[in-house]
């Protein structure tokens, strides 16, 4: 069975666990203590056994430099998800381009995706994530243009979008 590297980074939005595959590339991440409760947002054929680690080296760092204000620098961090369904992959691509301090709607987010009637496949693109922060479902908003729902609680949401507005504003 494949060996997953785990770590905890404390953030000011709470401690973010984070899986990584063999090669470095991030299966899961999300803002909980502890990094076992990724596993079951992780396709069947990624999931693994769990070795905790005190640093990912790039990951780690890049989440870091993130926090420190390099908001592009989770940019360059490689994601693993898989699915069955070939939109959703190509809308976790999508959203790593949606830019820091600039959220899109889920209406937005799915005509940048090629479907614009898609707006529930794109919601669902957004709740299927498994690698919170480095595909920043984060950044979408509800239609009307308030925060909806986000799997690690709309205070996280909240912390990540005042994060990379103030720091996109200056």
């Amino acid at each position: 069975m494949t060996t997953l590297d785990s770590t905890v980074i404390d953030t000011p939005a709470g401690p973010l666990s984070v899986l990584a595959g063999p090669t470095g590339a991030v299966r899961a991440a999300g803002f909980t203590a502890e990094p076992a409760a990724l596993v079951p947002l992780l396709h069947p054929s990624l999931r693994g056994d769990l070795r905790d680690r005190a640093d990912l080296g790039p990951v780690t760092a890049a989440v870091r430099a993130y926090l420190a204000g390099d908001l592009g620098a989770i940019d360059a961090v490689e994601v693993e998800q898989h699915t069955d369904g070939v939109f959703l992959a190509h809308a976790w691509q999508v959203l790593r381009d949606v830019k820091p301090g600039e959220p899109v709607t889920y209406t937005a987010f799915a005509g940048l995706a090629g479907r614009p009637a898609a707006v529930r496949a794109a919601a669902a693109a957004c709740a299927r994530n498994a690698a919170a922060l480095f595909v920043p479902c984060h950044r979408v908003l509800r239609t009307d243009g308030t925060l909806g729902g986000y799997r690690w609680g709309l205070d996280v949401k909240k912390w990540l979008l005042g994060h990379e507005g103030r720091l996109t504003a200056s």
